[in-house]
C-alpha cells in the first residue's frame, strides 16, 4: 500500500519547544510525534511535546516562517592541527564569532594570575637568571624583584577557578557545574545567540560532548581536522626551538654578566 507523504510541521524534523525556548535546531524523535492541524511535529522529549500540545499556537508559525538560528560550529583536532588558523578564516569569512575555547579559560584567570598558566607557559628555570645576595651590591641593573615578589598578596582562587587552572596544567576534566557558567551563554546568551559562532576546541572528550546532549546545545556541524604527524611537527617545532634558542641565548647573557659582576667583587 503506497503511503501518503507526511506533511511535516514549520521546523521539519526539528523540535518546535527547543527552537522557541532555546533557540536551537534539535533533532526530534518519532517517537515523541505529534499532529497539530494535519501536519507532524516531532519533539525532542516527552516534555516537550505535552508542552506543546498545551498551547500549540505558541509554537507554530503564524504570519511569517519561523526564524532558525545562526550557524553553530565546533572544530575539533588534536593540538598543532591548525584549528584556530581556520577557525579564524572561516568567522571571517561567514560574520560568526571565533571562541578559542582554551583561551577563554585562560582570560577567566588572568585578572587573578596576571600571566597564563599551563605546560606551554611555565617559565622553567626562571630563578636561574637572579642575581646572587652576595653580588647585588655590584650590579648596577639590580630590581627589588623579591621584595615586590614578598609584598604580593597571595592569590586566592575559587573552586571553579582552581578547577579551570587544573584542566589547563593537568588537563583535568571540567566539572559540569563549572561548564554551566561558560558554554550555555554561547547558545543563549547575545551576542552569540543571534550571530553565531564557531568553537574552536570544545567537546575535547566523551563527558564534554554528553553535557552538550543533555543540555540540549546542538551544534549545526562538528568537523574534525585530520592531520598527520610530520605536518603537527612543521607547524610546532619552528616556534617551540625559537623560544629554546630564546631561552639559552638569555642563559648565556646571565652567566656573562655573573662572571663580570664576580671579577668586580675580587677587584
Amino acid at each position: 500500500i503506497k503511503q501518503k507523504k507526511r506533511h511535516m510541521g514549520d521546523t521539519n524534523h526539528f523540535c518546535p519547544v527547543s527552537l522557541k525556548e532555546n533557540f536551537v535546531l534539535y533533532p526530534g524523535l518519532q517517537e515523541y510525534a505529534a499532529k497539530y492541524k494535519e501536519k507532524i511535529y516531532y519533539f525532542s522529549t516527552s516534555k516537550y511535546r505535552d508542552k506543546f500540545l498545551k498551547n500549540p499556537e505558541e509554537y507554530v508559525a503564524h504570519k511569517e516562517p519561523l526564524q532558525a538560528p545562526p550557524l553553530r560550529v565546533c572544530l575539533l583536532g588534536i593540538h598543532g592541527a591548525g584549528k584556530s588558523t581556520c577557525a579564524r578564516q572561516i568567522a571571517d569569512k561567514l560574520g560568526i564569532f571565533h571562541i578559542q575555547f582554551e583561551e577563554y579559560l585562560q582570560e577567566l584567570l588572568l585578572p587573578k594570575t596576571k600571566k597564563k598558566v599551563g605546560p606551554s607557559f611555565d617559565e622553567d628555570g626562571e630563578d636561574d637568571n637572579k642575581i646572587p645576595e652576595e653580588l647585588e651590591d655590584f650590579s648596577q641593573t639590580v630590581t627589588k624583584t623579591e621584595e615586590e615578589e614578598e609584598s604580593k598578596p597571595e592569590v586566592i582562587l575559587t573552586d571553579e577557578e582552581e578547577a579551570i587552572k587544573a584542566n589547563l596544567m593537568d588537563n583535568m576534566e571540567l566539572p559540569p557545574e563549572v561548564l554551566d557558567k561558560i558554554v550555555p551563554d554561547w547558545w543563549k546568551q547575545e551576542p552569540f545567540r543571534s550571530t553565531g559562532f564557531i568553537l574552536d576546541g570544545f567537546p575535547r572528550t566523551f563527558d564534554e560532548a554528553s553535557y552538550l546532549s543533555e543540555k540540549g546545545l546542538c551544534p549545526d556541524v562538528a568537523v574534525y581536522i585530520q592531520v598527520e604527524e610530520d605536518d603537527v611537527l612543521d607547524r610546532i617545532l619552528p616556534l617551540r626551538l625559537k623560544k629554546w634558542k630564546d631561552k639559552q641565548r638569555k642563559k648565556k647573557e646571565h652567566k656573562k654578566k655573573l662572571k663580570e659582576l664576580k671579577a668586580k667583587q675580587r677587584v
